[in-house]
């Protein structure tokens, strides 16, 4: 199959290494992998911030770029989300017809890399070993907006040596949702004050996700309150705690068995 990568502007910037996990995911099952390098952000922050106008035009955009795609992938529930559910209610709003339809059959193929894996190719075990407590955060986008189901929790558990641990409390929104952290400062910290309570009880080694975003978020917040180090950083009363992207977990061999 030949699948266009949706690496995403916020991957792209900051969590290089998922892509990267994510191209040595498909390419070895056998697919061929391109990655159109005109992409761009799909304007998922412009559209819940109400630039309405301005996030269409990266819609009309992702469309010329992804056209002809046989199928699309991201390491992101959060901007799939935005191509499958929202571009369309874009389209419909100036009553572009032709705009929507297109928008909602390139959404259709569209695909967050859980969801693919086990959902679309039927695979599940990638040989990856990873030996370490695992907790999973289930991401709003991921569960309330386009249902990945238990595709990531299934994709761990084959993992060799991973331990899948409970997180408590796990369908709560960590206080990302991205300009909502901005616009509702205190309330966020709040609802990540919270969730970081839970990360810590639940006795995980790693905490990982389908949503980048997330993950730097909670992690952001272990930091400031110096429950976990940043790389290379020594001293304060940090743990050897990781916060990991779904797709670097599944390329790991750490100490795999002969």
């Amino acid at each position: 199959m030949r699948i266009a990568l949706f690496i995403t502007c916020f991957n792209d910037a900051l969590f290089p290494r998922t892509g990267a996990a994510l191209v040595r995911i498909l390419e070895g099952l056998g697919h061929q992998v391109d990655f159109p390098s005109e992409q761009t952000c799909c304007g998922q922050i412009h559209f819940n911030t109400g630039y309405r106008g301005e996030a269409r035009r990266l819609l009309q955009r992702f469309l010329g770029v992804f056209d002809g795609a046989e199928v699309v992938v991201a390491p992101s529930a959060s901007c799939v989300a935005m191509v499958r559910e929202q571009y369309p209610v874009l389209a419909s709003e100036v009553g572009d017809d032709s705009l929507e339809s297109e928008a909602r059959a390139l959404g259709a193929r569209t695909y967050e890399m859980s969801e693919f894996l086990v959902g679309r190719l039927g695979v599940e075990e990638l040989g990856a070993s990873f030996r370490s407590r695992v907790a999973l955060h289930p991401t709003c986008h991921s569960k309330r907006g386009i249902d990945v189901g238990d595709a990531p929790e299934r994709l761990l558990r084959a993992v060799e040596g991973l331990e899948l641990v409970g997180l408590p409390n796990a369908g709560e929104c960590c206080g990302f949702g991205g300009t909502f952290a901005v616009k509702n400062p205190h309330t966020s910290e709040a609802m990540l004050a919270d969730k970081i309570q839970d990360v810590r009880s639940s006795d995980a080694e790693v905490l990982t996700g389908v949503d980048n975003s997330c993950l730097m978020h909670i992690a952001g917040g272990m930091h400031r309150l110096g429950i976990l180090r940043a790389k290379g950083e020594s001293g304060g009363h940090g743990k050897d705690f990781r916060v990991m992207h779904l797709a670097e977990i599944l390329v790991s061999r750490e100490g795999r068995r002969p």
